[in-house]
């Protein structure tokens, strides 16, 4: 397994290319089973986790291309609806290719999903969901096994907006007789990049950037292109990695109305960010970090996947903040490995309260999930020292090549094999 080597304290500068979005690409990927033919998706991200998605549509027999961040799907021949445990059991996005091959082949039989190794996420607003269209649903084995001799339209309400099911349900409705309506959908960039490559396809779906959907359902969609979005996780990984290091950085293809939630806690945390129609620049080298409160929501509200970066740097911040996750309840695996660079958190229920401290000093830490992983990284570019972070297979499913981009930034960072673990 690999590690990375960080040896702290460098003020990160310069130029970087935003990558695609993660959770984008893992909702458009399957999207293309809808309709025979070849679809292209610009501007995928190489990352661990669409290669596991490429393998599994492979293994329902859909041909795939991919080269220059261009990926191809053909699914003009595809040969199964069983997406098997060996596949989903690596990556939670598995189960989006539940509601595209039940609405075209009135078949699927999915594993239950695996993934990141915190936290309970149920899938039961997908299996809600997809009843609610007419589908005949039953878990055995392991798997969840979806019938369905026509899909027909149905108004769905969620009781919480779930990026998931919205987009499971949302798919599975584009072939289903007649109109659904999804009220509380999820407003996510990424959902709206998937409302749209199925616009581009021939759905019919009303509210797009709204949480009110309604799909009116067609015998038939087409092949399509689009371009996958910015990661706004990346971006604002990013930009707290600059603020962290006193840096003064520039992040390229970054949408602002993506991060405004982001940006405006930079903003309180005493960072100077300049916004232009292709580029986001923060100034932190004269910053005295002021500590801020952040509520993690559902877009637009703060993002989850950004508490843990957000801990970290606070962990640096005059005075005390507080840090609720309302979404998902126990993710705070990172704060006991950054307690071991110096950090001072407590976690109660699910909020992190931290105490800033004058600095952190490196060590040897160990991810646990994605985001933890990205949060450990970061506290390492600010510690004095040298941190080890073991452990970043993690990293590798929703960061591309993060520590060559935070190397062009100037970062001392280096990947290196480990033996450990």
């Amino acid at each position: 397994m690999d590690k990375f080597i960080i040896n702290g304290g460098k003020r990160l500068q310069g130029k970087v290319q935003i990558s695609g979005a993660k959770n984008a690409s893992l909702a458009l990927m399957p999207a293309t089973i809808l309709a025979s033919g070849e679809s292209v998706l610009y501007k995928t991200p190489e990352l661990n986790d669409v290669f596991t998605m490429i393998k599994l549509l492979n293994q329902l027999g859909i041909e795939t291309e991919f080269s220059n961040y261009i990926l191809s799907l053909n699914t003009n021949n595809i040969t199964s609806q069983i997406a098997p445990y060996e596949h989903v059991k690596k990556m939670r996005a598995s189960v989006y290719v539940l509601g595209p091959l039940l609405a075209r082949y009135g078949y699927a039989k999915v594993s239950l999903p695996g993934g990141c190794a915190w936290g309970p996420r149920p899938i039961n607003l997908h299996i809600e969901g997809l009843k609610k269209l007419g589908a005949q649903i039953e878990l055995e084995q392991g798997y969840i096994i979806a019938k369905s001799n026509q899909l027909v339209g149905a108004k769905i309400n969620f009781d919480k907006p779930s990026v998931g099911a919205t987009g499971n349900i949302l798919m599975a409705a584009c072939l289903a007789k007649g109109t659904t309506v999804l009220n509380n959908a999820a407003m996510e960039p990424e959902i709206t990049n998937l409302v749209q490559f199925l616009i581009n396809m021939g759905a019919k779906i009303n509210g797009i950037n709204t949480s009110i959907l309604e799909i009116e359902g067609i015998d038939e969609l087409k092949p399509a292109v689009i371009n996958t979005i910015p990661d706004r996780i990346e971006a604002g990984t990013l930009l707290v990695a600059a603020a962290m290091t006193k840096g003064n950085i520039s992040i390229e293809g970054g949408i602002d109305s993506h991060l405004y939630s982001i940006l405006s806690k930079l903003e309180d945390s005493g960072a100077k960010l300049t916004i232009s129609e292709n580029e986001i620049s923060i100034d932190a080298k004269d910053i005295v970090i002021n500590n801020v409160d952040v509520t993690t929501g559902v877009f637009p509200g703060y993002p989850t996947d950004m508490q843990a970066q957000w801990i970290a740097y606070m962990t640096l911040a005059n005075g005390v903040s507080t840090v609720i996750d309302t979404v998902y309840l126990d993710r705070f695996s990172h704060v006991g490995e950054l307690t071991r660079l110096g950090a001072e958190i407590t976690v109660q229920d699910n909020s992190a309260i931290i105490r800033g401290v004058p600095r952190l000093n490196g060590a040897k830490v160990m991810s646990t999930d994605l985001r933890a992983s990205a949060s450990l990284v970061l506290a390492g570019l600010a510690a004095e020292g040298t941190t080890e972070v073991l452990r970043v297979y993690h990293l590798d499913r929703g960061y591309e090549k993060l520590e060559q981009k935070l190397k062009s930034l100037g970062a001392d960072i280096e990947r290196v094999s480990s033996p450990e673990f």
